[in-house]
């Protein structure tokens, strides 16, 4: 039953993204508001699917503002970048710089007002990559990264890219530390029905040492790898 809810989610979700990839090329000429509608339309349709073909439930435990802060996300699959325009309104996510490479998606997501992120491509490459953040700042959006910079195997928690602190420092914002548990149903071939959880840190204030900060993200992304989700001050189930 799984392999078959499986091959249906990939017709059917990937098959509308390929037309959803369209219709955010034809939205550009009218404005980023209509484009982010087509954004979030996709977030949704996704949603729906991994609920409703993978039967996949989504918890979300504490309260994740939407305002300018850094938002550090544990990344175990395809699932949590993909369901970012679900969390959020608008946000603004640092994307690796080979994404934006992808013929028609890459140029949608430019003028979303996802920031490109060149790893060693030197000091200018990143004094660009800030400055269209602080942009992105200025227009009230929550910025979102996945500080381990890339998928990472349920269980396992590797040090924080060393570019994470960087970003931290030259921005001066606050830290919302998020762990999800998406890897055990999602990052497989064939998915599995389940819950994938959403677990919201304390806020980490701006301006703390770097040892201090990284520690703190550190141990709160990874809080659903060894705990099991209990009840606390916010949780909310959402399809």
């Amino acid at each position: 039953m799984s392999a078959l809810r499986s091959l249906v989610f990939y017709a059917l979700f990937y098959g509308l993204s390929a037309v959803m990839v369209i219709a955010s090329l034809l939205a550009i000429p009218f404005g980023r508001e209509r484009l982010k509608q087509v954004v979030a339309m996709w977030g949704a349709w996704h949603r729906w699917c991994v609920h409703n073909l993978l039967g996949i439930a989504i918890v979300q435990e504490g309260a994740i503002p939407d305002e300018p802060v850094l938002i550090a996300v544990k990344h175990e699959s395809f699932f949590e970048a993909i369901d970012l325009p679900r969390l959020f309104a608008f946000p603004t996510v640092f994307a690796k710089r080979e994404l934006f490479m992808i013929p028609g998606w890459g140029y949608s997501a430019r003028v979303y007002g996802l920031v490109p992120v060149a790893r060693d491509k030197g000091a200018r490459a990143l004094r660009d990559m800030i400055a269209s953040a602080r942009q992105r700042i200025a227009e009230g959006r929550p910025l979102v990264i996945f500080p381990e910079g890339t998928r990472v195997p349920h269980g396992q928690e590797p040090p924080l890219q060393s570019g994470f602190a960087g970003i931290y420092k030259l921005l001066g914002l606050p830290v919302v530390p998020i762990a999800v548990d998406s890897g055990p149903n999602y990052h497989r071939l064939i998915k599995q029905p389940g819950t994938i959880t959403y677990r919201v840190g304390e806020m980490i204030p701006a301006g703390l040492p770097r040892a201090e900060m990284e520690a703190r993200v550190h141990a709160a992304i990874n809080a659903l790898n060894t705990s099991e989700s209990v009840p606390n001050r916010h949780q909310t189930a959402r399809a």
